[in-house]
């Protein structure tokens, strides 16, 4: 069977976006002249990311329902009756053959509207705790990709295949040796043990407070750390981080080579989004997770849980990270045994072919 027109929906955040954006390569590279149009939420990320990918994008006034108390939550019904009537139009013009759901806002009206036309929905579901939105499409659902095992208690029996999540091609098999990698970075000390430390994008708080309590460590250690601080906090943590310690330790806003930086890192610092978790399990770094306890239902806490019951990783708390991480680091890069088995776990993990195996699920459910 031939693709010849898909709608993928959702974004929010790159957890959502990238594997979206590999799916559609992957479409395309089975069936070039397949006719892609991606439906995200007006100002989200989505909106850059996609055109910047080379695919077509709508936009939907959908917002999400704010925790605290906000006169914008007033706003959420007309909102998301206007998303629906929208949906529903670009879905009926565009006549797809089939819609995927990434998650996030969009992709709740988007996949509504294509099942009240007829239209086989797809969801791809990257964490192991489903997000309100998936729950509630998940009865008229065809199929499910899950990234994470024991989901059929949400979708049903049947309608889910365990593909893993798509990651970018780069980081499916590291081919630099170290001294490439170093060329990216040559502020480091080849003979010295590295930490990376990734925040995100945006950063993340108690990772970067986490550094600034354990400057004296680090260097007492005599180890090298990659600081990935996110764009929010650069300026302020350049201004903080004292000249002696610039020789151990690196800091940036962003790394645009994480292939290098996974390379050289012989112990990795990092939050537990789902896409995060897809490519450590890529690479096989012995990994600390901390999980971000501002995210729904604390799905990162259960991401890192589904990776640690197989002695994979090891997990601090954000509550206890500042003063608990790198003394936790440190005691992986000098135990030998316990950075070898941890590595050795992860990787077994790892779900190399997820995009192609996705869309052998797609092909599966597209109508004629």
């Amino acid at each position: 069977m031939e693709l010849k027109k898909v709608i993928i929906s959702g974004g929010g955040t790159g957890g959502h976006i990238f594997p979206a954006i590999a799916i559609a390569n992957e479409i395309k590279s089975r069936f070039p002249n397949c006719a892609i149009l991606f439906v995200g939420a007006e100002g989200k990320m989505e909106m850059e990311k996609v055109p910047a990918a080379g695919y077509e994008i709508k936009g939907l006034p959908i917002v999400g329902f704010q925790r605290k108390f906000t006169l914008k939550n007033l706003l959420l019904p007309f909102k998301l009756l206007k998303s629906l009537s929208l949906a529903r139009r670009i879905v009926k013009e565009f006549n797809p053959q089939l819609v995927i759901g990434v998650g996030g806002y969009a992709s709740g009206p988007t996949l509504k509207m294509a099942q009240r036309l007829a239209i086989p929905t797809v969801i791809q579901e990257q964490n192991s705790y489903p997000g309100k939105t998936n729950r509630l499409l998940a009865k008229d659902v065809k199929a499910v990709c899950t990234a994470y095992e024991g989901l059929e208690s949400v979708f049903g029996i049947g309608k889910v295949t365990l593909t893993g999540n798509p990651v970018r091609k780069e980081l499916q098999e590291l081919k630099l040796s170290k001294a490439e990698a170093l060329h990216f970075f040559p502020s480091l000390d080849e003979n010295k043990k590295t930490i990376l430390l990734i925040g995100g994008s945006l950063g993340a708080k108690t990772l970067n407070e986490s550094v600034l309590n354990s400057f004296a460590l680090i260097l007492q250690n005599d180890v090298q750390l990659i600081w990935q601080c996110g764009k929010y906090y650069f300026e302020e943590l350049k201004k903080a981080l004292p000249e002696e310690y610039k020789k151990n330790i690196l800091l940036t806003d962003f790394i645009p080579r994480m292939d290098a930086a996974y390379t050289l890192a012989d112990v990795v610092v990092s939050r537990a989004g789902a896409l995060s978790i897809s490519e450590l399990c890529l690479v096989g770094k012995p990994t600390v997770f901390v999980p971000s306890p501002n995210v729904s239902d604390d799905h990162q806490t259960k991401n890192a849980l589904a990776i640690t019951k197989n002695n994979a990783a090891l997990l601090v708390k954000d509550s206890d990270a500042i003063a608990n991480v790198f003394p936790l680091v440190l005691d992986v890069l000098k135990d030998s045994i316990t950075s070898i088995s941890l590595a050795e776990n992860i990787k077994k993990l790892a779900k190399p072919n997820a995009s192609s195996e996705i869309v052998d699920v797609i092909l599966k459910q597209a109508k004629a």
